[in-house]
C-alpha cells in the first residue's frame, strides 16, 4: 500500500494507518526537532504533537507535496511557537573600557503572583485529568507530572513504545476536548 493510501485511511479514522504513518515518519520528524532543540524531552513532545495536529489537519493535507515535508513544516511551526513564548527578556548595562554594553539575560523568576495562578491552574489541570480513563490518566501522570521518557513509560506499563506514543497522543486530545467542551452549569 502507498503511503498516499494510509493518508486516505487515516483521515477516515483508521487506527491502524495512524499507526502506521506514526511508525514510519517518527524517526524523521523526531531527528528534525532534535537537531533544532538539542533536547530530547523536547524534540519527544514537539513530534508527539507534530502527529496530533497533522492527525487532526489530515483533509488540509496536499498530497502534490511530500507528507514527510508537511509533517516537517508542523514541527517548526510548532519549534518556533515555543520558542516565542520562552522569550522573555530582562536587559541590564555594563561598562566595559570606556564602552556601555546592553546585554540580554533571561528572567525566568517567577513572581507570586505568577506562582499563586500556577498552582491554581494546575489544580483546574488536574481536575480536568481525572475526567479522563484511569489509563489516560497514567500515561499523562507518568509523563508530565513524573517526567518519565516514553521509553521509561513503555518499561514500567509493559506495553510497546508505540502504543505509549499513541496512548499519550488519544489522551491529549480528550484532555483537549474536556477543557475546550461548554461548562455545564446546573
Amino acid at each position: 500500500m502507498e503511503i498516499k493510501e494510509y493518508i486516505l485511511k487515516a483521515a477516515k479514522g483508521d487506527q491502524t494507518a495512524y499507526t502506521f504513518l506514526l511508525d514510519f515518519y517518527w524517526n524523521d520528524v523526531y531527528t528534525f526537532i532534535l537537531h533544532r532543540t538539542q533536547n530530547e524531552m523536547e524534540a519527544e513532545d514537539i513530534t508527539i504533537e507534530t502527529f496530533s495536529k497533522a492527525f487532526d489537519k489530515l483533509l488540509l493535507y496536499n498530497p502534490e507535496f511530500k507528507f514527510n515535508t508537511w509533517l516537517f513544516t508542523i514541527a517548526k511551526n510548532i519549534h518556533i511557537d515555543l520558542v516565542r513564548k520562552k522569550k522573555v527578556y530582562g536587559y541590564f548595562i555594563s561598562r566595559s573600557a570606556n564602552e556601555m554594553e546592553v546585554n540580554r539575560i533571561v528572567d525566568e523568576t517567577p513572581t507570586i503572583e505568577d506562582n499563586i495562578i500556577k498552582e491554581q491552574n494546575l489544580k483546574i489541570l488536574i481536575s480536568y485529568i481525572k475526567k479522563l480513563k484511569p489509563h489516560y490518566q497514567e500515561v499523562i501522570n507518568l509523563k508530565y507530572f513524573q517526567e518519565m521518557s516514553y521509553q521509561e513509560i513503555s518499561n514500567q506499563l509493559g506495553e510497546p513504545l508505540n502504543n505509549i506514543k499513541i496512548k499519550l497522543l488519544r489522551a491529549k486530545k480528550l484532555l483537549l476536548e474536556i477543557i475546550n467542551s461548554p461548562k455545564k452549569t446546573n
